[in-house]
C-alpha cells in the first residue's frame, strides 16, 4: 500500500508556453556559440517567433532539435518553410540526423550550446528571460488545489532542471519533484517513482510519451492526459489509444475528482 500520492506533469507546452524563448535561445546559441556558414542572423529574427517553428514545435522531442529546425528555417539556401515542412515532417528523426552528419554536429554539443544560451540570458538578464515563458493559468491553480490535497506534484521535462527550477521558482510554484532531460526518459523517472508512489495522473502533451508509458509494465496503469493546449500535431487528438484522455484546458478541475 503507498504511503503517499503522486500527480506528474510534464513543463513546456503543459504548464508554460515557451515558444518565445525556444525561438530566441536557438538564435542566440548560433549568434554566440555556433559559428556556421550557412546562415545569416538578421535582428529582426528576434521580434516574432517563425510560424514554421510554430508549426514543426510538436515534432521535437528534445531540446537540440530545435537548433537543427532554427537552423533550417534561416539558413541561406533552401530554407525550411511553410511550402516543404510537410517533406521535412515525414521523415523528421532521419533528417535530423543527416543534418548533424552533414554538419559535423553531435546532438550533445548542440544542446550544450543552447544550455549556454539560457545561461547567458539569466546572466544578463534574468526578468527578460522569464518574460519569454508564458504560464498556463488554469493548471498553475490546479497545482495549487491538489496540493492542498496532500498530493506531491513532480514536474518531468526535457529541458535541463535547473533552467525548469528557475522559472518554476519565479512562478511560484515548488513541486517536490523536479526531473530534467539529465535524469532519463520520462517512462524511466515513471518506473522509478511508481515503486514509491501511487501516480494518480500524468499530464503530457506528447502522444508517443503517453503511449510509451501505457505500454511499459511499471507504469501501464497510471492515469494518462493528453494537453489539448500543448505542442500537438493534429493527428495527436484522434483515436487516442490505450484509454489516454484528451484534455481541455477548461476541463483541468474535473480531475480534481480522481
Amino acid at each position: 500500500m503507498y504511503s503517499k500520492k503522486l500527480f506528474l506533469f510534464d513543463f513546456d507546452g503543459v504548464i508554460v508556453d515557451g515558444m518565445k524563448e525556444y525561438w530566441h535561445s536557438s538564435l542566440l546559441a548560433f549568434e554566440k556559440f555556433l559559428n556556421t556558414p550557412n546562415i545569416v542572423i538578421d535582428q529582426n529574427l528576434h521580434k516574432q517567433v517563425s510560424s514554421t517553428f510554430k508549426e514543426m514545435r510538436p515534432w521535437v522531442k528534445y531540446g537540440w532539435e530545435m537548433l537543427i529546425i532554427v537552423h533550417e528555417i534561416i539558413k541561406v539556401e533552401s530554407p525550411l518553410n511553410n511550402d516543404n515542412k510537410i517533406d521535412f515532417q515525414n521523415k523528421y528523426h532521419q533528417n535530423c540526423q543527416k543534418i548533424l552528419f552533414d554538419n559535423s554536429w553531435a546532438a550533445e554539443d548542440l544542446q550544450k550550446y543552447l544550455n549556454e544560451a539560457r545561461q547567458y540570458q539569466i546572466d544578463q538578464n534574468f526578468d527578460n528571460w522569464i518574460k519569454l515563458h508564458s504560464p498556463f493559468d488554469e493548471v498553475i491553480n490546479f497545482i495549487e488545489k491538489i496540493k492542498k490535497e496532500k498530493i506531491e506534484t513532480g514536474i518531468i521535462t526535457t529541458k535541463g532542471r535547473v533552467f525548469a527550477a528557475k522559472i518554476l521558482e519565479k512562478l511560484n510554484i515548488l513541486p517536490e519533484l523536479i526531473f530534467g532531460y539529465e535524469s532519463g526518459t520520462k517512462v524511466e523517472i515513471a518506473s522509478r517513482l511508481s515503486k514509491e508512489y501511487e501516480i494518480i495522473g500524468f499530464l503530457e502533451d506528447r502522444k508517443k510519451t503517453l503511449i510509451d508509458l501505457k505500454q511499459n509494465t511499471l507504469t501501464k496503469d497510471i492515469p494518462c492526459f493528453l494537453a489539448d493546449w500543448g505542442y500537438l500535431k493534429d493527428i495527436d487528438r484522434i483515436n487516442l489509444p490505450y484509454e489516454i484522455k484528451l484534455l481541455k484546458l477548461e476541463s483541468l478541475e474535473e480531475l480534481l475528482a480522481i
